[in-house]
């Protein structure tokens, strides 16, 4: 990595360690968001900002040596086509689009309520990898500057 680019070595050191946290943070708020407050709309937030805090800390281009930016926009493209999947198989054996057609399971436990967990990863991996993204597009388009040369 370029070690000049970016904030300095206190900001990369915190950030080296806090990115992982976070993320393992954003992952407990989408598994257990069908038990606690929570789900995949704040879990995907909380990683989606894991990754910002990286590209904040590092810059733009070490952050795309370490991420692959178009491995995160297929991960947001599959999630999308596959929670429309889910909704259809809701419609074939649920009654409707996006009706529970898996066991409940047991009150409290982590695999309970159906649907609801898958739906919640689900949409973890859309809306942490979409902010992200569009987050870097932001980051590497610069228009209005001027071209030196």
């Amino acid at each position: 990595m370029n070690n000049k680019e970016g904030m300095t070595l206190i900001v990369k050191t915190v950030a080296r360690i806090s990115v992982w946290l976070i993320i393992l943070y954003g992952i407990y708020i989408v598994l257990h968001g069908h038990l606690t407050p929570g789900g995949g709309f704040a879990g995907g937030v909380i990683i989606s900002l894991a990754f910002l805090n990286f590209m904040l800390a590092y810059g733009r281009n070490n952050t795309s040596k370490w991420l692959n930016i178009s491995l995160l926009s297929d991960i947001e493209a599959s999630s999308a086509s596959l929670i429309l999947a889910l909704g259809i198989m809701g419609m074939a054996f649920g009654g409707g689009f996006l009706a529970n057609f898996i066991t409940k399971g047991k009150l409290f436990h982590l695999l309970s309520a159906g649907t609801i967990p898958i739906y919640n990863i689900l949409i973890g991996a859309k809306v942490g990898m979409a902010l992200f993204v569009v987050v870097w597009t932001l980051a590497i388009t610069r228009i209005g500057e001027e071209v030196e040369g």
